[in-house]
């Protein structure tokens, strides 16, 4: 699976995009359809602490999955999204495989 990583307002560190590589592609073991994802991490200029801000689209043959998070670092909104797109993967296999069924 391909991972496209994009900073937004900013320039990442090879080591966080290294990290948002290595969780995304971690999906892969939910999902084995998985096309491509793509992670965009934005800094808003606001005085808000929760300004980061962590996009991450996922394709699978027949839709997209996309989750958007608002956090104070982008390891904690890379985490949190992660963990949402883990559930859906899983739901959309389910609905895949019970389709098959019926």
């Amino acid at each position: 699976m391909k991972v496209f990583t994009q900073s937004v307002n900013f320039n990442a560190d090879a080591t966080l995009v290294e990290y948002a590589n290595n969780k995304v592609a971690s999906l892969v073991k939910f999902h084995d359809k998985i096309v491509d994802a793509e992670v965009f991490l934005k800094v808003q200029k606001t005085s808000d602490k929760e300004n980061k801000i962590t996009e991450i689209k996922i394709n699978i043959p027949g839709s997209e999955l996309i989750v958007k998070r608002e956090t104070k670092t982008f390891e904690e909104g890379i985490n949190a999204a992660v963990d949402n797109l883990k559930r859906q993967l899983k739901r959309s296999k389910e609905k895949h495989r019970d389709s098959l069924i019926s």
